[in-house]
């Protein structure tokens, strides 16, 4: 005969039941149960792998527009591109990327000078220039690459016309700076003289800066307009204080010069690796290069063949510098603090 058992009744004797041995954790075995469970998924963190993906990646609403703009070129900045719309696949997003675009860094640069405090220069103050150089000779035709060496200089600040431009130290040896050949009552300032007054004197805007450099940087036989004026600039980012608005004006400018481009690796006189800026000339197969650190300050510059030519083989090094110290000093032979 089947009997089935009563549901009230059966419920009615599992209370009459004493509760099944299961004591709590203790709380200390507790706290170290979860201490070694947290450890573990903190290792798992930092040991798994992490999938590539574009780098200061958020939502886009958690940025007002220009904000998120700011954003995506602070990204740009960092990988050397533009940021890609949309998610990218893995794949896409690990593969290397190339140098920032040439106007990308000088604008970078041109930021970075601006916010440059602007250094007291008077009349009666010299420009103080340290740097380590390397240059080739040709009076044979052919290119003698000398050692590397220490140059300072001292540039006279004086208005008007002047017979001592300033002093110059090579090999342990001070000896002045002479007028311009064929200036018989003083080179006056210029673009071959140029002070901080000259300079601050420029135009600032990058286009009309640009045209005024033209008008007076005479190309050498056989030098290209442009490349002459891209080196003009280089020497002036390299060699002298100035005005941070006239620095700034100055690299927007080269940034018009057709040709100028970038490149990922760079290096100065001493060997300082950064990011480049280079433009070459055909006509001379020679290629001028800027370097710039990491906070896009400017390191130095470098001229070498880039073909076969009557002063050497491509490779060969026709002038290199790498600045160490520049400042303001009251009296010739000083050196800043």
């Amino acid at each position: 005969m089947n009997h089935t058992p009563d549901p009230d009744l059966v419920e009615d004797l599992a209370g009459l039941l004493p509760a099944p041995d299961a004591p709590d954790l203790p709380q200390r075995a507790h706290a170290l149960h979860k201490e070694r469970l947290m450890r573990q998924i903190d290792q798992d963190r930092r040991t798994a792998p992490r999938p590539a993906r574009p780098l200061l990646r958020r939502p886009a609403l958690l940025l007002p527009a220009g904000l998120a703009a700011a954003g995506a070129l602070t990204a740009a900045l960092v990988l050397g591109g533009a940021p890609a719309p949309g998610a990218g696949a893995p794949e896409a997003a690990s593969a290397p990327a190339g140098p920032p675009p040439a106007g990308t860094v000088l604008d970078r640069a041109s930021t970075v000078a601006l916010a440059t405090d602007a250094v007291r220069v008077t009349d009666a103050s010299y420009v103080y220039v340290r740097s380590m150089v390397r240059g080739a000779d040709l009076a044979g035709g052919k290119a003698v690459v000398g050692p590397l060496h220490q140059r300072e200089s001292w540039q006279s600040q004086r208005p008007g016309p002047v017979q001592r431009l300033g002093y110059l130290r090579e090999n342990g040896e001070l000896l002045p700076v002479n007028a311009e050949l064929g200036d018989t009552e003083g080179t006056a300032p210029g673009v071959n003289r140029p002070t901080y007054r000259w300079l601050a004197a420029l135009p600032r805007d990058p286009r009309a800066l640009l045209e005024k450099l033209r008008e007076l940087t005479p190309a050498q036989p056989g030098e290209d307009r442009d490349q002459a004026v891209f080196e003009r600039i280089g020497a002036l980012a390299g060699v002298q204080v100035m005005p941070p608005e006239t620095a700034a004006a100055l690299y927007r400018a080269a940034a018009l010069i057709p040709g100028v481009r970038s490149t990922p690796d760079a290096s100065d006189a001493t060997g300082r690796h950064g990011l480049g800026i280079v433009r070459d000339d055909p006509r001379a197969g020679e290629r001028s290069e800027w370097v710039f650190d990491e906070q896009y300050a400017f390191l130095g510059s470098r001229t070498y063949l880039t073909r076969d030519t009557a002063a050497g083989p491509a490779g060969t090094l026709m002038a290199a510098e790498a600045v160490q110290q520049r400042g303001v000093v009251a009296t010739a032979g000083d050196r800043p603090h």
